[in-house]
């Protein structure tokens, strides 16, 4: 079950009171109504959390569990009553028992409590004391390709926690990545859990991405195309020369090999570019232009 931040939704604190919470429900409600939003399913989704996250912060039990256990805040009494549990049959069983670390937990008892709402996320330690994992967050990270075209770092603030991290070039659109341990915090010494950051690349050039090769359009003059000649390419990294066949014809490909998006997570290594060449014909002409394509007509009869 994903994390969602209720504070988050309703763009408080945490430290927020009753009547902030309860203010900026009222503007987002007006903002995101049905009613203000025809067929708009993105904001009906956002309505939906957002009178979610109101039902739970505005009451105050429900606030203090979520401000405790997360998304698990329903399970909340179930928790704590495991650990009475715990604590009464460890004193039971005495110093001895936990010495040789008996719980007195019965395996069937409490396995399938805690798997079905912490994933597997809990463990015992020495004493039987139950270690749960920690939450593991969710975050989306905004880049503009270019800036995805080479490793580089970013600040990101989680849960209130700056986290400076180490993008490797060559991210995709869409692409998640789990960096461990900067989840929530564990209890009782549980492992904490991890942040899933997923990518969205905006893409405001001219090249299509497919992959890791790049693909454009070049626009050719008639006497290039026909005489040959050099010249300058646009790529991700700068300008290059390329060399004009003569007697290139619309629509012909070539590829520029490693001058196209970086693969990720192999330093150095690239795809290829893809340029499609458009051909294109004078306007405009002069009679004298016109005269000399009419000689080229007659030397080459169709």
């Amino acid at each position: 079950m994903e994390f969602i931040d209720y504070y988050k939704i309703l763009g408080v604190d945490k430290n927020a009171t009753d009547a902030e919470i309860k203010k900026a429900f009222r503007k987002l409600a007006r903002k995101l109504h049905p009613d203000l939003n025809p067929n708009d399913k993105d904001a009906e989704r956002k309505f939906k959390e957002l009178n979610e996250a109101n039902e739970v912060l505005s009451d105050p039990e429900n606030r203090k569990k979520y401000d405790q256990y997360g998304k698990d805040w329903k399970h909340a009494e179930d928790i704590e009553r495991a650990y009475q549990r715990q604590k009464a049959q460890q004193e039971a069983y005495g110093q001895q028992q936990q010495g040789f670390g008996g719980s007195g937990f019965s395996e069937g008892d409490h396995s399938d409590f805690f798997e079905s709402f912490f994933g597997g996320g809990f463990s015992r330690g020495r004493g039987g004391q139950v270690k749960f994992r920690g939450q593991d967050f969710h975050a989306t990270l905004h880049l503009d390709i270019k800036d995805a075209f080479t490793t580089h770092k970013q600040t990101l603030t989680v849960n209130g926690k700056n986290i400076r991290i180490t993008i490797p070039a060559g991210v995709s659109n869409g692409q998640v990545i789990k960096i461990k341990g900067y989840g929530g915090e564990g209890m009782n010494g549980g492992p904490n859990g991890d942040l899933h950051i997923e990518f969205l690349i905006a893409n405001n050039t001219k090249f299509k991405l497919d992959q890791a090769n790049l693909y454009t359009t070049i626009e050719l003059d008639l006497y290039t195309a026909m005489l040959g000649g050099e010249i300058l390419v646009d790529t991700m990294d700068g300008q290059v020369k390329l060399k004009v066949q003569p007697e290139t014809q619309n629509g012909t490909k070539v590829k520029l090999k490693g001058k196209g998006y970086p693969i990720y997570k192999k330093e150095g290594t690239f795809g290829d570019l893809y340029i499609t060449y458009e051909v294109k014909l004078p306007n405009n002409l002069s009679s004298q232009e016109k005269e000399l394509f009419n000689q080229l007509k007659q030397l080459r009869p169709s």
